[in-house]
């Protein structure tokens, strides 16, 4: 069965998307007004009340990013775009100066942040024998109204003094060598662990919480999201790359036209004003401006008009796009690359270390050198929580999904197979160890299972682990995992691992960590011995089947049409 998710009532208690009052409290992805005219009509431009923003107008409530049965509320379908913009801003943003002083006065269109607002965080893995590192960048989306037209396309003009949520996350990791690259994305309503972050302009000072990750944003800005997705990964991250939906119009535009393509009429509108206003005949279309924005944020009328359908039409669009731009299709005109210059860099915000547009342009180089054939998008595998009301990382298949990354393996499974490199040996002996165990079972619906570190700690103690301490703070953690601080520390942390039977991606490597520490995650609620986990296979070369991959040069994929909404 496909996954979805649920969203509720802030207030109290989730509530299904079948509830009675739950189009009143904004279920829905917006109304589209039917003057007449269908969307695609010459002339036909959305009225005041249609919903084209990228944000949804609502706040920070976890379970907002999808719901069974019915996916996201309004905001998670039109995401994606800021993500083309930001792919765009990095491919040809470099090509649309005539001179260095044009180069000067984009770098001045772009805004700065700190990488990282939670301390060092993860090391940078060490270059290979040849002296190259893989490059792993953050790309986020933001739903902030800051400006006039920020409101306008945005609209809920209610949350013009909200700080903005990060509803967009996607890691794109490119190999060491260039040869491949991968994107993740995960659900903008997963819950998980986000670290002490300090804002740097008004050095306040969030302590650590368990919350949906797009709550990350608030807490000091990007640099804290880019916090949370280390702690969450283990996956060191170089740099991340923001923008919120001004001048994202224009940059479908520039484009030209993005083909894609549906297996049957469809029109995503029904009687109760449901669906983007999409309408398309079977086969392909070039689509650009609001017809693109419609297709991205269509949910009615794909698939099983949830969240699931809508992601992989997304997915399908960004892949199309790469394919043109690395055509050049449309985008040989001086004009149209400044103005497009112009709408990117003045929609970015990048980290200190990426903060000129020659970097902008010597990073696009790189991205340039991957083949479509080896680009591979995915989501994190992902479940509900156990009353439906939020998202967590799928036990094993996520961790799977993110250890072929810090382990620089194609999510694609077509890299040549290699000896992996033994691990190294422990340096403490056992009964010297020091380690923290701690309780991560915290779960605001069901509520800690009492005395889990006791129990581990215990057994730590049985397998000569003398030294093992235990930490009476809970906290809230999908997985379990052990985290060292340095290299050195690796081999003692492997073989713990080893000892209790946890898989090998269950070892990070932090910074922030003050000495080995177990959290024993969710995913082990009972007993001493630790679960077998699906996604734990030893050797696993690509992503698994539920991270629902969708290669870049895959021309002939076709969106299914729901039946309820085609003509």
């Amino acid at each position: 069965m496909r996954q979805s998710s649920v969203r509720g009532d802030r207030s109290r208690r989730r509530r299904r998307p079948d509830a009675p009052d739950a189009q009143e409290l904004g279920w829905d992805d917006g109304v589209y007004e039917d003057k007449g005219l269908p969307p695609d009509a010459p002339g036909w431009t959305p009225s005041a009340g249609d919903d084209t923003s990228f944000g949804d107008g609502d706040g920070p409530a976890e379970g907002d990013g999808h719901r069974k049965g019915g996916g996201p509320r309004r905001g998670k379908g039109r995401k994606v775009l800021r993500w083309t913009s930001l792919t765009l801003a990095v491919l040809i943003v470099g090509g649309a100066g005539a001179g260095y002083w044009y180069y000067e006065h984009l770098n001045a269109n772009l805004r700065k942040a700190p990488r990282s607002l939670a301390g060092d965080g993860l090391k940078k893995p060490d270059p290979n024998a040849f002296g190259q590192s893989p490059l792993n960048i953050l790309l986020l989306g933001s739903d902030g109204r800051n400006s006039k037209k920020n409101i306008e396309l945005g609209g809920a003009r209610q949350d013009a003094d909200r700080k903005p949520l990060a509803d967009v996350q996607m890691l794109l990791h490119v190999s060491a060598d260039r040869s491949n690259m991968s994107v993740i994305s995960i659900p903008r309503d997963t819950r998980v662990t986000i670290p002490q972050c300090t804002d740097p302009k008004t050095h306040k000072v969030y302590p650590q919480t368990s919350a949906a990750i797009n709550q990350s944003l608030q807490h000091g800005g990007p640099g804290c999201t880019l916090a949370t997705w280390q702690e969450l990964t283990g996956i060191y991250i170089d740099h991340f790359m923001m923008v919120d939906f001004s001048g994202v119009v224009d940059m479908a535009d520039a484009i030209g036209g993005v083909p894609v393509c549906v297996d049957n009429n469809v029109y995503s509108h029904d009687s109760k004003g449901h669906g983007s206003g999409l309408k398309l005949t079977k086969g392909t279309h070039s689509v650009k401006g609001v017809q693109a924005l419609q297709w991205l944020r269509t949910r009615y009328g794909f698939e099983d008009n949830t969240d699931i359908g809508r992601a992989k039409a997304q997915h399908m669009y960004m892949n199309s796009m790469v394919r043109q731009l690395k055509k050049g299709t449309k985008l040989t005109d001086p004009g149209q690359l400044r103005d497009l210059a112009e709408a990117a860099t003045k929609a970015l915000t990048v980290d200190d270390g990426l903060d000129t547009v020659k970097k902008l342009y010597d990073l696009g180089s790189d991205l340039n050198r991957v083949p479509a054939k080896r680009l591979t998008m995915v989501t994190m595998p992902w479940q509900y929580s156990p009353d439906e009301s939020y998202v967590m990382p799928k036990p094993g298949d996520a961790d799977a999904t993110f250890a072929l990354l810090r382990n620089d393996t194609a999510l694609d499974g077509k890299d040549k197979k290699k000896k992996p490199a033994p691990d190294p040996k422990p340096s403490t002996p056992k009964g010297q160890l020091k380690v923290v165990v701690q309780n991560g079972t915290n779960s605001t619906v069901n509520g800690p299972v009492s005395g889990r570190a006791a129990v581990i700690q215990q057994r730590l103690s049985g397998l000569g682990y003398t030294a093992a301490s235990t930490d009476s703070a809970l906290t809230t953690q999908a997985d379990t995992t052990v985290t060292y601080r340095d290299k050195g520390q690796r081999g003692d942390a492997l073989a713990l691992a080893k000892a209790l039977g946890l898989p090998k991606g269950a070892v990070r490597e932090s910074s922030s960590a003050t000495g080995m520490r177990l959290v024993v995650g969710s995913d082990w609620r009972s007993g001493a011995a630790y679960p077998k986990q699906s996604g734990d296979e030893k050797g696993a070369d690509k992503a698994p089947e539920s991270a629902d991959a969708l290669n870049g040069e895959d021309s002939k994929a076709c969106m299914k049409v729901n039946p309820q909404y085609s003509f």
